[in-house]
């Protein structure tokens, strides 16, 4: 059974810093381009970033470049989402998600709220 599970959300002040954690379980996560979506309240889902298969090659919103890095750890099954300088415009609930065959698979969601 594929599942996502994402941790590392929380609250962090304008300017912080958080690192959230895609662990995946059920498939091979080296084989699949994984990514990282958001969700503000009131909002549809948007892509943040993806990273292809073999972890050489990486997207991102614009309105991320430079603030967030996307990687992964197929030793430990685990794709990461490292945010700088976050912004209260980066608040949502975010995502990980891969694409096996015709079928998409979502994690539950990790809370980023961006206050002071």
């Amino acid at each position: 059974e594929v599942q996502l599970v994402e941790s590392g959300g929380g609250l962090v002040q304008p300017g912080g810093s958080l690192r959230l954690s895609c662990a995946a379980s059920g498939f091979t996560s080296s084989a699949y381009t994984m990514g990282w979506f958001r969700q503000a309240p009131g909002k549809e889902r948007d892509f943040v970033a993806t990273i292809s298969w073999y972890g050489g090659s990486t997207t991102y919103v614009d309105s991320v470049k430079g603030r967030f890095t996307i990687s992964r750890d197929d030793a430990k099954n685990t794709m990461y989402l490292q945010m700088n300088s976050l912004k209260p415009e980066d608040t949502a609930v975010y995502s990980c998600n891969v694409k096996i065959g015709l079928k998409y698979f979502w994690g539950q969601g990790t809370q980023v709220t961006v206050s002071s």
